[in-house]
This record gives C-alpha cells, structure tokens and sequence, in this order.
C-alpha cells in the first residue's frame, strides 16, 4: 500500500514551472493574501498545486491590464 505524497513547491520552483522571474512570483505571494502557503518546511514556505494555479492566473490578470492599457 503506498501513498503518494502531494507535490509541493517553493517560490524558486513555481517560478520555474511557469517559466516567470523569480521576482514576479514573489510579488504575488507578497501581495495576495489569499494565496496561502500549505506548510512550513524551515524558513521556506511551501506551495500546493492550488497555489500555483492561482499564481498562474494572477499574472496572467496583471499581464492582461498591461496589455490592455497600452
């Protein structure tokens, strides 16, 4: 019986995984308060698949006012 253990990423690695500066992610994670890290591992909070998606749909907001005020 094995389980399997959820996926969970730091900021470093959400950045990567939506191929976005480093930055950008930690700005919407500053900045959102509803975007929660899932637990502590040390000094890192770490991030569900949730998280990301939310983050992934934050910067396509911020990137789509951008393009539309222009």
């Amino acid at each position: 019986m094995s389980k399997t253990l959820p996926k969970v990423r730091t900021a470093g690695s959400i950045a990567r995984e939506l191929n976005q500066p480093l930055h950008r992610v930690a700005y919407i994670l500053k900045t959102r308060p509803h975007i929660q890290p899932m637990c502590r591992a040390g000094r890192l909070r770490v991030y569900g698949s949730q998280a990301v998606a939310q983050v992934r749909y934050e910067l396509n907001a911020i990137d789509a006012r951008a393009s539309h005020a222009s």
